[in-house]
């Protein structure tokens, strides 16, 4: 990550002068570098003195992100190492490395023990992005996804869509079919009839943030169907805890697909592996996972997966 600092950005107090944090993002980055008297001599010299300063802030705020990267990938691969390992591979100092420990772990990346680290098996998730924010996020990955997911749907299915990011775009790429289609997620209601597909829409709660149809009244409503396939999103897939999502209403509706549906598909994209969310809406091996590719191939083992950029 570049760094750019304008002069104006720099803080200045009695005390000293340090660089804004949330523009640096790394603990080497509370290092206050000028003094006041130094401000001033920076500011006599045209801008040569503060602007080496900033380059060597850089270089500083780099050399830590690359660490941290290097630590992370080293422990996918290991597991567990200790400080001297963590030496060889990044030529750093052992203290340095025990800070950049003590960061991972503060971060939740990392579980840090005496002499070293290990690596988490799974990362726990107790919120939700809006809708919005998450269209924003891995845009080329659920694109891929949702075309290859789409060529799945056939003339005569009865398919379930449930509400998400990735679910929503599969849509765009749906051809001209006979299908018959069923969602909770208002914005894919309008896609589909945009499209002149057959469309029901379930009844129950709307959940503003996801824009989509839970509760057990939407529960209610889906027991009179029988569908071929089921299309869902996942906030987390995990061997042990399966297919997760942060709320139990949307769970609900998501387990109530999956139970009335002949096949099921989980479209999700490799952030979403080895995360846990608060609640389990299906087994591993009870759905079939569309993803760009597996960051683990343990999952293979487990059920089917299909890896379209790979």
């Amino acid at each position: 990550m570049k760094t750019t600092l304008k002069q104006s950005q720099i803080i200045e107090n009695s005390q000293k002068i340090c660089y804004p944090k949330e523009k640096l993002k790394a603990p080497d980055a509370d290092i206050c570098i000028l003094k006041s008297h130094e401000k001033r001599k920076y500011t006599n010299t045209k801008n040569t003195y503060t602007g080496d300063i900033l380059k060597r802030q850089e270089a500083i705020i780099m050399m830590t992100e690359d660490r941290y990267t290097a630590i992370l990938d080293a422990l996918k691969e290991r597991k567990s190492m200790t400080v001297a390992e963590f030496t060889e591979i990044t030529g750093a100092s052992e203290s340095t490395i025990r800070r950049d420990l003590i960061a991972l772990d503060d971060m939740g990346k990392i579980k840090r023990f005496h002499g070293g680290a290990k690596a988490i098996e799974h990362e726990y998730i107790t919120n939700e992005a809006p809708v919005s924010a998450k269209a924003q996020l891995n845009v080329e990955e659920k694109s891929a996804i949702a075309k290859y997911a789409a060529t799945m749907i056939n003339d005569e299915d009865f398919i379930f869509i449930d509400a998400g990011t990735s679910t929503e775009l599969m849509i765009d790429y749906i051809g001209e079919t006979n299908a018959t289609f069923v969602t909770n997620g208002i914005a894919h209601a309008k896609r589909l009839l945009k499209k002149n597909l057959r469309t029901y829409m379930i009844g129950g709660l709307v959940k503003p943030i996801t824009e989509a149809i839970i509760g057990a009244e939407a529960v209610n409503s889906m027991k009179k169907f029988n569908f071929t396939k089921c299309f869902l999103g996942t906030n987390g897939i995990h061997m042990d805890y399966g297919f997760t999502t942060v709320d139990v209403e949307e769970a609900m509706v998501k387990m109530e697909a999956v139970n009335r549906s002949y096949a099921s598909i989980v479209l999700a994209d490799s952030s979403k592996f080895d995360k846990v969310t608060a609640v389990t809406f299906a087994a591993i091996e009870k759905a079939c996972i569309i993803t760009d590719r597996l960051v683990n191939d343990k999952y293979i083992d487990a059920t089917v997966v299909k890896e379209v950029l790979r």
